[in-house]
């Protein structure tokens, strides 16, 4: 029965990477890659159990943020480029807590896309 094989997981073992945060109204999103781009982990508070308003707060990018970290620091990342996307509450919480943990945060990003006059708005919310 050679088709039952399983393949052993190969250990990855990354110095310096990337940490891409898109903290949007509603949700956090974290990504850990190497260089290349390859993922070594994630988390989003929506997947950390944080419901509706919370997942969107500050203690929710920060939880994620150290959740994403605990892998990638298992896989031997120490070094990162922090790239930051989106208008969300927990942008300056989630670059806080890398530090935090103990990462060394070589340069940080912006990399929210700003329309130059693209489409038109939607309308205003009215409250």
């Amino acid at each position: 029965m050679a088709g039952n094989v399983k393949k052993r997981k190969e250990k990855i073992s990354v110095y310096e990477g990337n940490v891409y945060i898109q903290a949007t109204f509603n949700n956090t999103i974290v990504t850990m890659t190497d260089l290349k781009g390859n993922a070594i982990s994630w988390a989003s508070s929506g997947g950390l159990g944080f419901r509706g308003a919370k997942k969107s707060t500050p203690f929710a990018a920060q939880t994620v943020t150290e959740t994403a970290a605990q892998k990638a620091l298992q896989a031997g990342l120490r070094v990162v480029h922090v790239y930051v996307k989106g208008p969300g509450m927990g942008r300056e919480s989630a670059v806080r807590a890398l530090g935090g943990l103990g990462m060394t945060v070589k340069s940080i990003n912006d990399t929210t896309p700003i329309p130059h006059n693209g489409c038109r708005p939607r309308k205003t919310r009215r409250i």
